[in-house]
């Protein structure tokens, strides 16, 4: 296992130089807190750098994740489990992550496998499952390049909290991350497909109860229609893990799609991949269609990260039109914090969005080769 003490020793450098503060906070005027760590609370009028800051951006996402994880002691989508799911394979650009947020996991995890079924399945137990396992199955892939015994047994948690019918349940609430089952299913099946030699040793093994898992899995993608064009960005990242979910005809349709979703400014908007009503089942229809910017929403650090990643990740060039539009985006478009701005989709407080709002831009922008080199600091 990888102690990065050095890289967490400059992350807290980066934070007391001016991503966060140290002392007291209320609600009102931090977006993460825990200890000696304060992260200002997000906001669309924040200024845009004039400059990318790499390091900015890398310190928000340590420290959120290690505040998430330290104030709220649960594995949320949003934050720590984004966290986990990108911050592995950012090692090229950034250096390995320290494993702080690692073991946290292999400690829910812990407790998660002490939960019978029934509670496994009831509020958010089954998404943490879910991100768990992702983001361990991250690690193996990036950093240990192993299957390791944590990953074998999170993803087996993961499968015991499957419903029959090939997903998870789910709370339809909070979008985009605990909005739907269907999310759920993508995000467990770029799991199970990115643990170093996992679904190879399933399709061998004796084990039927993992392979009806994997089964059902790939058999409700394939034939549950996608809620709305977010759910259809999802499952064409998922295929670039898990290759037979669409044939070439579908990933070609979808990737035309995508595309089709850009804005004139080479952003992309979460706004636009779903009408209000879809999102969380409705119920935050009311909030969404209030907006001022409703009829033209702004594109976003999280929707136009993820279309690149997505394109990227499904066989587009990185000097393609498409691509480039949106990393010129991205580089102008960070904020004095290092944030990437994205307008939270349930409530106008703190905004955690901005978190994968960050971490997407960032993956973005080396899978393009467009990410500047990093300053070590002294």
């Amino acid at each position: 296992m990888i102690r990065n003490t050095h890289c967490l020793s400059v992350v807290f450098s980066l934070v007391f130089t001016g991503l966060a503060a140290t002392g007291p906070a209320c609600a009102e005027d931090h977006q993460y807190h825990f200890e000696q760590i304060t992260i200002p609370a997000a906001s669309g009028s924040e200024p845009t750098r004039a400059e990318l800051s790499i390091p900015l951006a890398t310190a928000y996402l340590e420290n959120g994740a290690i505040a998430w994880s330290g104030e709220r002691k649960c594995v949320s989508c949003h934050t720590n489990g984004t966290y986990m799911f990108t911050r592995p394979s950012l090692s090229p650009s950034l250096g390995p992550p320290s494993d702080i947020t690692r073991t946290f996991f292999v400690a829910q995890m812990a407790d998660l496998n002490q939960e019978p079924l029934s509670r496994m399945r009831q509020g958010t137990r089954s998404a943490s499952a879910i991100y768990i396992a992702a983001g361990l199955a991250e690690w193996d892939a990036h950093i240990s390049k192993s299957l390791s015994a944590e990953t074998e047994q999170a993803l087996e948690l993961m499968f015991r909290a499957q419903e029959e019918n090939g997903t998870w349940a789910s709370l339809d609430c909070w979008p985009p991350f605990e909005s739907d089952a269907y999310h759920e299913a993508t995000v467990a099946a770029m799991a199970a497909a990115t643990a170093p030699g996992w679904l190879q040793t399933v399709s061998s093994s004796d084990n039927q109860t993992l392979k009806t898992g994997v089964e059902r899995l790939k058999n409700y993608l394939k034939t549950t229609p996608p809620l709305h064009d977010y759910s259809r960005v999802l499952l064409l990242w998922a295929n670039s893990r898990m290759r037979d979910l669409l044939t070439s005809e579908q990933q070609q349709e979808l990737i035309g799609m995508l595309s089709r979703h850009q804005r004139d400014d080479g952003g992309w908007s979460i706004r636009t991949f779903a009408a209000p009503e879809a999102w969380g089942g409705g119920n935050r229809a009311e909030k969404l269609r209030a907006e001022p910017e409703f009829a033209n929403p702004l594109s976003d650090g999280h929707m136009t990260g993820l279309a690149v990643i997505v394109l990227r990740s499904s066989g587009v060039a990185s000097d393609d039109p498409r691509i480039q539009k949106g990393i010129a985006w991205l580089k102008s478009n960070q904020r004095e914090s290092g944030r990437w701005w994205t307008r939270s989709l349930n409530t106008d407080s703190s905004h955690f969005i901005t978190y994968s709002g960050t971490a997407y831009p960032l993956l973005a922008l080396q899978m393009c080769d467009a990410m500047p080199p990093v300053v070590p600091a002294k």
